[in-house]
């Protein structure tokens, strides 16, 4: 698909220096929900109505662990974790990787080039945890500007890179599994995309809590699933909610709910951890290049690019494995890329941020 070099997302910041990582693995004892609440104020369009669309490890291993992790899964031509205690339903081979650092630049420039909003001590970050890191993006741009900050990042694939910051580690690991970690040691935890994760949202900020330091902070990031407009009404039967639709349902299937970003739940499963000082913020993500702003229309641009490289990598596993379609998905994917092509709709979806304190008491 071509576009206008004009039109075209910044490139993703490459992170600076960078050392050998250290990639470790421990040891290890082995019904449909409402739509989330649309935040308030508008997102103003630009003039045009143009509806083109964007141009289309080491690892350091236990001899116990290494094959059961790197023989990698496989599912209609691609690549999915290998760990018997989490049923993670994303891919985790290029495509997928590719798609998700477009997502982190997209959220990062929809934060105002900001990597977290918790009120942590800049100046002496301390220790930091990345829980879900992915890709290892987002860590690797926290350790970049924090170089004091001891940073750790956790995934269940070894898929990040081996050249890192010299003050950052990626550890293989399962947050559902119990924390190797000592309680009260990190200074501030951040968890961003686990919707569709976790079966007891409540027990893992518990955990959470317990390896925070008192006066530490928890931040999450969720993005909905559910695709907006709001300046033309969207029938029921629209694509984006037979999407959304289809992934709660999978998530209520798995007993691994995807709703962990609808309406206040996180904000309330951190209430009953025992969180303090809870503060919940909803942005308004445009799809496409729609947005007036500059700032907004290049998040709009890479949120879009993330979703055209892998729709069908989103959806395969949940829908094939977990709801048994077979030929709707491809259908489903492409009436989706379709949709979010146009900016006639001006579609956007809703990122969730929640952080919460440890109280210092505790």
């Amino acid at each position: 698909m071509a576009s206008n070099k004009e039109d075209s997302p910044a490139s993703p910041r490459a992170p600076g220096s960078a050392t050998p990582a250290a990639v470790t693995l421990p040891g290890r004892a082995t019904s449909s929900p409402q739509s989330p609440a649309k935040p308030t104020g508008t997102i103003e369009a630009k003039d045009d109505d143009d509806d083109s669309a964007l141009g289309h490890q080491s690892l350091l291993s236990t001899e116990s662990v290494a094959p059961s992790i790197l023989s990698y899964r496989k599912l209609h031509g691609r690549t999915y974790a290998n760990v018997k205690n989490t049923e993670y339903w994303g891919p985790n081979d290029a495509r997928m990787n590719e798609g998700l650092d477009l997502i982190h630049n997209s959220l990062t420039m929809l934060l105002h080039d900001k990597l977290f909003l918790a009120p942590i001590d800049k100046a002496n970050p301390g220790r930091v945890l990345d829980v879900g890191t992915g890709t290892g993006i987002r860590a690797m741009d926290f350790a970049d500007e924090f170089p004091a900050a001891d940073v750790v990042g956790t995934d269940l694939s070894p898929i990040q890179p081996t050249w890192v910051p010299s003050n950052l580690q990626f550890v293989i690991d399962d947050c559902l599994l119990d924390w190797t970690w000592p309680e009260n040691h990190f200074d501030f935890i951040h968890m961003r995309g686990l919707y569709g994760c976790v079966p007891d949202w409540t027990a893992l900020h518990r955990k959470v809590l317990k390896h925070l330091k008192p006066g530490g902070w928890f931040e999450q990031v969720e993005t909905g699933c559910q695709g907006y407009s709001d300046v033309v009404e969207l029938p029921a039967d629209h694509v984006f909610n037979r999407w959304a639709q289809a992934f709660y349902a999978g998530g209520e299937k798995m007993g691994r709910p995807f709703t962990i970003c609808c309406d206040d739940n996180i904000k309330r499963h951190m209430e009953e951890a025992g969180f303090a000082d809870i503060t919940q913020t909803r942005f308004k993500l445009p799809v496409n290049m729609w947005a007036k702003e500059e700032r907004l229309k290049q998040a709009g641009g890479f949120a879009q690019l993330a979703l055209e490289q892998d729709m069908e990598g989103l959806a395969m596993y949940l829908l094939t494995q977990v709801l048994d379609w077979t030929p709707e998905v491809l259908v489903l994917a492409g009436n989706m890329r379709k949709e979010i092509r146009r900016k006639s709709i001006q579609p956007y979806t809703i990122v969730t941020v929640v952080n919460g304190r440890k109280p210092l008491e505790a």
